[in-house]
């Protein structure tokens, strides 16, 4: 070895510049300088296996860190922490008292690569950090990892407003979550703006307002854009909201209450009402949040059911003493696995991009509870408290959590069942080598060939996978409007030439197949179902020999039956004759159910590029047109219509535009009208 290390960590391995970006320095661990070992390289004697391990153990040093390992293909197979590195390590160089999966994982890996941390709780952020970037095969992976949505209220404006946030806080203002869901977010703004009054409009809309809008005048809005209620008053509603998602409903309430009896006592039966009104609507928020333990404040309560090769993980998120809803994770890891091994694999990677809360409660004791403890705590700027409760209030909301894990574990498992079953039936059915992992299904969407989309839907072992659901806005200028045969084949086009580029052409042996199983969600799919007969065949067949993969890939045609009557379609399959299936064939409701899912994303893209297309404005397409002179514009004019139509003297009276902006406008037009 040669080099000298940063006061950071260190990085042993061969590595080149895309390996350095795997590393994360935010993750908690700092990476010192690369050291290129190519006295230790085992791949340059010939070793692989438990072999090369042995060589890299000779080099390690006794401290914490991170290490990687990988296959001849250069892809990484497994990322570890350790409190010593040697001493970890070296037990893979043992070769013996593993599992089949380590040893599988042992005898694949021909390169490692280390990073040493301070700490064995930095080793610990940085393993779940780049666990979830990496995504290992061998590793317990995170699936469903999609950010949770918060309820922002504004800070920036003189008369805030709630929304539904995801992301990066960027937004001066109060977040209040997470939440299990949007449609939980969608629900207590609603109730919220009922209790409350306080805007969901954007700031553009509200600045443009002359008048209240409809949401005023069924009472789910209190008009701060036009002034019918006073900032002050206004700024007390979005007081009493941020109290009331701060925990303080209570005090809320009561003070609601106290308000409607007093309006009550004074015959003002009309204000009595409102304040009725709002009462109700917080109820009705609190109705749909469960269970609210007076005992728990602020905790995530997590409960592992782990059973027939299944692991299920249910979540609950308490905030301010309130229940924001759950939600079950299905986490890929070994069956041979213990859930308390899953869990504890688990909760590192759920907190690495997320903020965690004080309290962190378990169903089962796991091996690393005061190391996570520690971990996060160092994260967050504060405690954080790991446990397992025993008793108590805790301990019974604890089990109601595992009840709920146990049964989303028993829907999940006959749901998988249930599709496993169907996938072996359509290998069967169409005569495939081997039981597909990817189903791709397209249709195309359009009106008389305007605003056409292509949709891709896809199917696996668990059902559709809709993070993998792809739509192609149809651009070519060359396609006869409404030529189904012209979408598809640029949809087949762009979607196969992108595929090729980015993941290469797959290898379809046998070996390859069997050994894919165990890998992530494959990214080339087994078959293409494709919504048309012969025709359509015929053009995505044309596709897939020019581009060399129609060994690579089984497509399928599906048309509709004698009028068009479901339960009587006719297949198309490689240089097989068409066929039908018998009407109550399992097969045939799977492929009908794959056909209505790809007709249904397809046509709502439609929808919303045909919806986009319709409120799009004119004027966005003027250059030097900002919002500051649109707004002008309109407010003159009253429409784009109305601008469209005036006089080059009648544009020059507006505020903001001169002469110059007003010949700009008055020729885009006009020159628009005479082409």
């Amino acid at each position: 070895m040669s080099g000298k290390p940063d006061d950071g960590g260190i990085l042993y391995g061969e590595t080149d510049d895309e390996d350095d970006d795997d590393i994360a320095p935010d993750a908690g661990a700092s990476v010192g300088a690369s050291i290129d070992w190519n006295e230790g390289d085992g791949r340059a004697h010939g070793l692989e296996g438990a072999e090369l391990i042995g060589a890299f153990v000779k080099h390690l040093p006794n401290a914490p860190g991170v290490y990687r390992m990988f296959n001849e293909a250069g892809d990484v197979l497994y990322v570890g922490k350790a409190r010593s590195l040697k001493k970890r390590v070296s037990n893979y160089a043992q070769g013996r008292g593993h599992s089949n999966r380590i040893t599988r994982m042992i005898r694949e890996t021909a390169h490692m690569e280390f990073v040493t941390t301070r700490t064995e709780t930095e080793a610990l952020l940085l393993e779940a950090n780049l666990i979830k970037r990496l995504r290992p095969r061998f590793n317990v992976l995170l699936r469903d990892d999609k950010s949770f949505p918060y309820i922002l209220i504004t800070g920036d404006h003189r008369a805030p407003a709630i929304f539904k946030h995801r992301g990066a806080r960027a937004r001066k203002g109060d977040y209040f979550g997470p939440f299990a869901s949007a449609s939980a977010v969608g629900r207590t703004i609603n109730s919220l703006q009922r209790a409350f009054l306080i805007r969901t409009c954007t700031d553009s809309v509200f600045e443009s307002r002359t008048r209240p809008c409809l949401l005023h005048q069924i009472k789910r809005c209190s008009g701060p854009c036009t002034h019918e209620v006073s900032d002050e008053d206004y700024a007390e509603l979005v007081s009493e909201a941020k109290d009331f998602l701060s925990g303080k409903s209570q005090n809320v309430k009561a003070a609601m209450a106290i308000a409607m009896n007093a309006a009550a006592e004074d015959l003002d039966f009309e204000r009595a009402a409102v304040y009725r009104d709002r009462l109700a609507a917080l109820s009705h928020v609190q109705s749909h949040q469960g269970v609210n333990p007076a005992g728990i404040e602020e905790a995530d309560i997590f409960a592992i059911h782990h059973e027939g090769g299944l692991s299920c993980i249910q979540v609950f998120f308490f905030r301010t003493g309130q229940n924001w809803g759950n939600r079950a994770y299905f986490p890929k890891a070994d069956p041979a696995l213990t859930g308390a091994e899953v869990l504890n694999a688990f909760l590192a990677q759920f907190y690495d991009d997320k903020p965690c809360p004080r309290q962190i409660l378990l169903s089962e004791k796991i091996e690393e509870m005061e190391l996570l403890s520690q971990a996060l705590g160092e994260k967050a700027g504060y405690k954080v408290t790991v446990s397992v409760p025993q008793r108590g209030e805790k301990k019974d909301v604890t089990d109601q959590v595992l009840a709920n894990a146990r049964e989303a574990h028993g829907r999940k498992l006959a749901e998988t069942a249930s599709q496993s079953r169907l996938l072996q039936g359509f290998a069967e059915t169409f005569e495939l080598a081997y039981v597909p992992r990817r189903i791709e299904i397209y249709d195309n969407s359009h009106i008389m060939g305007t605003n056409a989309v292509g949709g891709m839907v896809v199917a696996g072992p668990e059902g559709f996978v809709k993070n993998q659901y792809r739509k192609f806005n149809i651009k070519s200028t060359d396609i006869t409007p409404g030529d189904d045969f012209g979408m598809m084949k640029e949809v087949m086009t762009r979607r196969f030439s992108r595929l090729l580029k980015e993941e290469g052409k797959p290898d379809r042996s046998p070996e390859a197949v069997a050994t894919d199983e165990d890998a992530n969600f494959p990214a080339w799919p087994d078959v293409i179902l494709i919504d048309g007969g012969k025709g359509q065949m015929s053009a995505v067949r044309a596709i897939l020999d020019e581009l060399g993969i129609s060994d690579c890939v089984t497509a399928i045609g599906v048309a509709k039956g004698a009028d068009r009557e479901a339960g009587r379609e006719r297949f198309f399959a490689g240089k097989k004759d068409d066929f039908t299936l018998p009407p109550r064939d399992p097969v045939l409701y799977f492929i009908q159910r794959m056909r209505d899912e790809a007709h249904r994303f397809a046509i709502g893209s439609h929808r919303a590029r045909r919806k986009k297309e319709m409120v799009k404005n004119p004027l966005d397409e003027i250059s030097g047109i900002g919002p500051g002179r649109k707004r002008a514009l309109l407010q003159h004019f009253g429409t784009a219509k109305a601008v469209s139509r005036a006089g080059l003297a009648d544009l020059m009276t507006v505020s903001g535009i001169s002469e110059t902006v007003a010949k700009q406008i008055y020729n885009h037009f006009h020159d628009e009208r005479s082409g």
